[in-house]
């Protein structure tokens, strides 16, 4: 209960990472905000928080839309009355070849992924900076933006580059309120969005998801890949008292595909 009577905002928390981070934040004794574009899948993550005893309110919210953020983080404060711990956990991608990026793929990807993180990042830390007590911020980036070649596209790599050059600055920078900024780097995570990413990869190459999917394993030198789960203990590990004197950070959480 480490989380006890901490109060949590996670986005693209519908399903997937920010599902499992939910869950795992709520275990550790916090109320959890989820947000997500997908009414639906939100509104379950959110009856599962309760049913582990915590307060939940699920917003439904596009992260690419600075309207939308800046009424999640009320909503948010609305509900709980103030906010410790944001997770920024939504994002978009594609499987696509370097020579086939388009401008609209370029717009989409970066509008949530780099954009969303940021105004994220700022409107909760313009609220625990009021709050004068810190607080804690968790940016979901990916071992993509430290260069791992195998990512789904270069526009998605270069958005989660940003997101970690972010982390770095905001931690300098909001440091003097207490407020710790890191960033959670997972290598191949199986989620929906992964596995249908796999499914484009089987269709544009003639070679089949099994094959894929043992060529994958084999490349990690763990010899597996994340689960959602995986992600989540990091993420809960950041958001408690573990963590207390470390910002600034990427950390990997990938098998050890990638080693700095």
């Amino acid at each position: 209960m480490e989380l006890q009577y901490k109060n949590a905002v996670v986005t693209g928390a519908g399903r997937g990472m920010g599902r499992a981070i939910s869950l795992d934040l709520a275990e550790a004794g916090a109320n959890v905000a989820v947000a997500d574009i997908d009414r639906e899948n939100v509104e379950g993550t959110s009856e599962e928080v309760k049913e582990l005893g915590r307060e939940s309110v699920s917003i439904h919210a596009d992260m690419g839309s600075v309207a939308d953020i800046d009424r999640m983080i009320a909503e948010a404060k609305d509900a709980f009355g103030r906010i410790d711990i944001i997770v920024n956990n939504a994002g978009v991608t594609r499987y696509l070849y370097v020579m086939d990026v388009e401008e609209e793929d370029w717009d989409r990807i970066h509008r949530v992924n780099a954009k969303g993180v940021f105004f994220c990042m700022q409107r909760a830390a313009r609220e625990m900076i009021a709050q004068g007590d810190g607080g804690r911020i968790i940016n979901i980036a990916s071992v993509a933006g430290k260069g791992y070649s195998g990512t789904s596209n270069a526009a998605y790599a270069a958005s989660k580059g940003a997101v970690l050059a972010m982390t770095m600055i905001a931690a300098h920078q909001l440091a003097p309120h207490n407020i710790n900024v890191n960033a959670i780097c997972p290598g191949v995570t199986v989620t929906e969005l992964s596995i249908n990413n796999m499914r484009q990869r089987a269709e544009s190459t003639g070679v089949s998801i099994a094959e894929l999917e043992q060529a994958r394993d084999a490349r990690i030198p763990i010899g597996r890949a994340n689960t959602p789960e995986d992600i989540a203990a990091m993420a809960r590990f950041l958001a408690g008292p573990g963590a207390r004197n470390i910002t600034g950070q990427g950390y990997n959480v990938d098998g050890g595909l990638v080693m700095h």
